[in-house]
């Protein structure tokens, strides 16, 4: 994982100060920084929007006693195109909008509820009733989640 965000922090800028360059010699240096302001002025609003329908469909959810779950990782994609158009560069620009658009937040969910469905199952491999079957003796130590009950009066004496 370490070195899996090392790569990512050190490639992420290096591809952006790429492309900014590659872009700046195309339209020109200040047209390439008034595209990164614009589209973080846009996407603030964007971001801003959907990230209050996000809530106000949360708290919709909870009010009906539903588990909120599409609504919450909408909020998280929410988030995270947030930073990613605050953050200067075109690629990040562009997975940030990418991250706004409906279509591809429910494309993203079901590709990662699938992975979780798959990892899930093959993580029980002795089955859903294999902690029912094993009984405790007397003789092993009692486990911190067993129920314990102590009984006895208290005095409070001044």
């Amino acid at each position: 994982m370490f070195r899996f965000l090392f790569l990512l922090f050190i490639l992420v800028p290096i591809v952006e100060i790429a492309l900014l360059i590659q872009v700046a010699d195309v339209i020109g240096g200040f047209a390439t920084v008034a595209l990164v302001v614009i589209t973080a002025i846009l996407g603030a609003k964007l971001v801003r929007q959907q990230g209050m329908g996000a809530l106000q469909n949360v708290q919709t959810q909870m009010a009906q006693g539903q588990m909120p779950a599409k609504e919450l990782f909408t909020g998280l994609c929410v988030i995270i195109a947030g930073v990613l158009l605050l953050t200067p560069g075109i690629m990040t620009d562009v997975f940030g909008f990418l991250l706004l658009t409906p279509a591809i937040r429910n494309k993203l969910a079901a590709g990662l509820a699938s992975q979780a469905t798959v990892r899930m199952s093959a993580g029980m491999q002795h089955g859903p009733s294999s902690f029912s079957q094993h009984s405790y003796s007397e003789s092993e130590p009692r486990k911190m989640s067993e129920p314990t009950t102590i009984d006895g009066e208290y005095e409070r004496k001044d």
